[in-house]
C-alpha cells in the first residue's frame, strides 16, 4: 500500500513538474536548464518534439546511470525518467498566461513542487540530473557544482537559440525555483523559539509557558558576563499564531524580562506533528 501510494505521488508529481513546463515556461520559449530545457532549445532549433527529445536524452542517462552508478540509482530514476516525456507528450503546449513574467513565476513554482516532492521519495526525473552524480563519484566535484554548471550550459544557450530576454527570464525561473524548493524542504509552517531570562520570575514565566502553551521547554543555566551571577534561561519553540500572545504575557510577568527570539524553519517531535507537502 505504501509502495503504491508512493509511486501515485511520484506520478503526480511529475505532471505537475510537465504542466509548469508545457502550460507556462514552453509557450514563452524560457528554458531553464534540464533535460525539458534541452528539449525546448531543439524542438525551436530541429523542431522535434521535445518529449521525443525528453525520452532520448532520459534513456541514455538511464543507460549511463545503470552503468556508472549501479542499480540503486537505475531503479530510483527510472520511473521519473520514462514517466516525464509521457507526461510531456500528454499535456498539450497551451499559453495559459500571456503575461511572461507571471507564466515564468508560476511555471517555476509548479517545476519546484514536483522536483521537491520526487526528492522527498528519494526519485528524480533523470536526464542531467545523472551526470553531477557521475562527475561526484569519479572526480569528486561537488554535486551543486555540477547541477550548477549543467544547467548554467543550458540556460547560456537561450541567447543563441531565442534572444537576451529569453536567457533572462529563464534564470529567474531558476532562482525561483531554487528558492520555492528550498522553502518546501524545510517545511511551509515555520516556527518561532525565544530564549528568556529573568533576575526574579523565571520560575513564573516557566510555569505560564507549561500551561499556556502544553509544551516542553529546556531550562539553561547561564552566567551573567558582567555580574557572574548563575540564572536560568528559558528556551521554547512554538507556533507564529502564539508567539505574540506569549510575549505579552512575558511582559506582564516581568517586563524587565531579556527575551531573544529566532525564527526557526522546521521542528519535529514533541508537541509538533511535521507534515511534508506531497
Amino acid at each position: 500500500m505504501k509502495l503504491f501510494r508512493e509511486t501515485v505521488l511520484i506520478i503526480l508529481a511529475i505532471f505537475v513538474l510537465a504542466s509548469g513546463i508545457n502550460l507556462f515556461l514552453g509557450p514563452h520559449d524560457v528554458a531553464a536548464g534540464g533535460v525539458t530545457g534541452i528539449g525546448i532549445l531543439l524542438e525551436e532549433v530541429l523542431g522535434i518534439d521535445r518529449s521525443i527529445v525528453v525520452l532520448v536524452l532520459n534513456l541514455l542517462m538511464l543507460l549511463f546511470a545503470f552503468v556508472f552508478l549501479g542499480k540503486e540509482v537505475f531503479l530510483k530514476s527510472v520511473l521519473g525518467s520514462l514517466m516525464l516525456p509521457l507526461a510531456l507528450g500528454i499535456i498539450p503546449e497551451t499559453m495559459v498566461v500571456s503575461d511572461r513574467f507571471f507564466s515564468v513565476a508560476f511555471g517555476s513554482v509548479l517545476f519546484a513542487i514536483g522536483v521537491a516532492t520526487l526528492y522527498w521519495f528519494g526519485a528524480s526525473s533523470g536526464g542531467t540530473t545523472i551526470p553531477p552524480l557521475i562527475f561526484h563519484k569519479y572526480f569528486k566535484l561537488n554535486t551543486s557544482v555540477g547541477y550548477f554548471l549543467t544547467d548554467a550550459t543550458i540556460v547560456v544557450f537561450n541567447i543563441f537559440v531565442f534572444g537576451l530576454e529569453e536567457f533572462l527570464f529563464a534564470v529567474a525561473s531558476i532562482v525561483i525555483t531554487t528558492f520555492v524548493m528550498g522553502y518546501i524542504e524545510i517545511g511551509l509552517e515555520r516556527k518561532k523559539a525565544i530564549f528568556v531570562t529573568s533576575e526574579l520570575h523565571a520560575d513564573e514565566i516557566r510555569n505560564y509557558l507549561l500551561t499556556s502553551l502544553d509544551r516542553g521547554m529546556t531550562v539553561f543555566t547561564v552566567e551573567g558576563g558582567y555580574s557572574g551571577e548563575q540564572k536560568k534561561m528559558l528556551m521554547v519553540v512554538m507556533k507564529r499564531s502564539e508567539y505574540a500572545a506569549v510575549i505579552r504575557a512575558i511582559h506582564q510577568i516581568d517586563r524587565g524580562s531579556f527575551i531573544i527570539v529566532y525564527n526557526v524553519a522546521d521542528v519535529h517531535g514533541l508537541g509538533f506533528n511535521y507534515q511534508p507537502v506531497v
